[in-house]
């Protein structure tokens, strides 16, 4: 009877959309925060251009969970469409939330390997795009997940080297604190790039 009634309800396609344009939005922020980081002047408006970036995933994850709350058969499980809203949203709350203490630690001057660093979430973002995507052509999203899951073990790596250069080369407790914090932000996004890889792999797997 379940596959009866499917059969003249109609399905809601809509979800993979607003992915997409998520996906698409956490990628223009991680574009914004390296070119704010590469062009240092004028931070305050170049933060204020990714708050904007953000308060436009905040919009789209709105719109998810109400077509969630609004439909009654969903593409994939109604958990996995919860989690992977819920997985993109972090994403770009951290690029925020890294481009934001640039401003409240008013930092002066980017250190050393802290571009390098946000071009790897800049790359893990358009990886994660490139899945999503693809994410209706299992095999091909496959392989952008594997690319995200290397550049995170990639941040990984180079965060720990920024660290321990930090605490060797500066001599400021409150610098160490600041630029500790900076770095652990970033390359935690980049983290959750690969929570949301893990989640797109679950929705491919379990619709193989």
């Amino acid at each position: 009877m379940p596959g009866l009634l499917q059969r003249f309800l109609p399905r809601e396609e809509g979800f993979v959309d607003l992915f997409r344009k998520q996906a698409e939005n956490i990628s223009a922020g991680a574009k914004a925060l390296v070119q704010m980081l590469e062009h240092y002047t004028g931070v305050p408006e170049q933060v204020q251009i990714i708050k904007a970036i953000e308060h436009e995933g905040d919009e789209i994850t709105h719109r998810i969970f109400t077509k969630l709350n609004q439909t009654f058969i969903t593409p994939f499980d109604r958990e996995d469409i919860h989690e992977l809203c819920s997985q993109l949203d972090d994403v770009i709350d951290l690029i925020d939330a890294a481009a934001s203490r640039f401003v409240l630690y008013r930092v002066d001057a980017v250190r050393p390997g802290t571009v390098e660093l946000v071009k790897i979430l800049l790359s893990a973002a358009a990886e994660v795009s490139a899945a999503i995507q693809a994410i209706e052509t299992p095999e091909k999203s496959l392989k952008h997940c594997i690319e995200i899951n290397r550049h995170e073990n990639e941040s990984d790596r180079l965060c720990r080297t920024l660290i321990a250069q930090l605490f060797d080369e500066e001599k400021d407790p409150l610098q160490v604190i600041k630029w500790k914090e900076i770095f652990e932000v970033i390359e935690t996004a980049v983290d959750k790039c690969e929570d949301v890889a893990n989640v797109v792999e679950g929705v491919i797997l379990k619709s193989a």
